[in-house]
């Protein structure tokens, strides 16, 4: 297993603790005036997502985590759970919502998505930045309502409700951001 210093450290290395692989959120080197350097630091389960601080000596050595991030296209979902495939291989794995989180409202055919797995087992779903997505109800759009007017809240195929400007209408097609699930653009056929 492969080994990193403290010296190292950066935001966004992913590493070890105790078995359980981390992201680095933040990291701060501190000198004080008297005894030894040492490295304090906010890190994320990739596991759980619960945040962490901890303090490390400087000079402390910690584990990289052995981890594979697969290219997959999500199939289909039923009672057991979303079906993925690896796009390389065609081996197919099965996720529960559990492990989905929000991820789930956002899936649809044929999306392509990345899988992390940790010594084999996956960790969840990093899904592109933008998905297009179909409204499936909200209320319709009134005469007179403009671009730059109010929004309206919008059921999306997935389950997703997201704030979309007053003139879209049921069974459009529109860009929405799975960073923060905001509307981004109407798209045109």
């Amino acid at each position: 297993m492969a080994v990193i210093d403290t010296s190292e450290f950066r935001k966004g290395l992913k590493i070890e603790l105790e078995g359980e692989p981390f992201v680095i959120v933040d990291f701060q080197h501190v000198k004080p005036g008297k005894g030894s350097a040492f490295v304090r630091t906010r890190l994320k389960s990739l596991a759980t997502g619960n945040v962490l601080e901890k303090t490390f000596k400087s000079g402390d050595k910690v584990d990289m985590p052995d981890l594979e991030e697969k290219t997959m296209q999500f199939m289909y979902a039923d009672g057991d759970g979303f079906h993925f495939m690896d796009q390389k291989t065609y081996e197919q794995i099965t996720l529960d919502r559990e492990h989905l989180a929000d991820a789930a409202l956002y899936l649809k055919d044929e999306l392509v998505v990345r899988v992390l797995f940790h010594n084999g087992a996956s960790l969840g779903v990093e899904l592109p930045t933008f998905v297009e997505l179909k409204v499936v109800e909200t209320k319709p759009g009134v005469r007179g309502d403009t671009a730059t007017g109010g929004t309206k809240p919008a059921t999306l195929e997935g389950g997703v409700v997201v704030q979309v400007p007053l003139f879209i209408n049921q069974g459009e097609i529109i860009k929405v951001d799975t960073r923060d699930g905001t509307y981004v653009e109407r798209v045109s056929k």
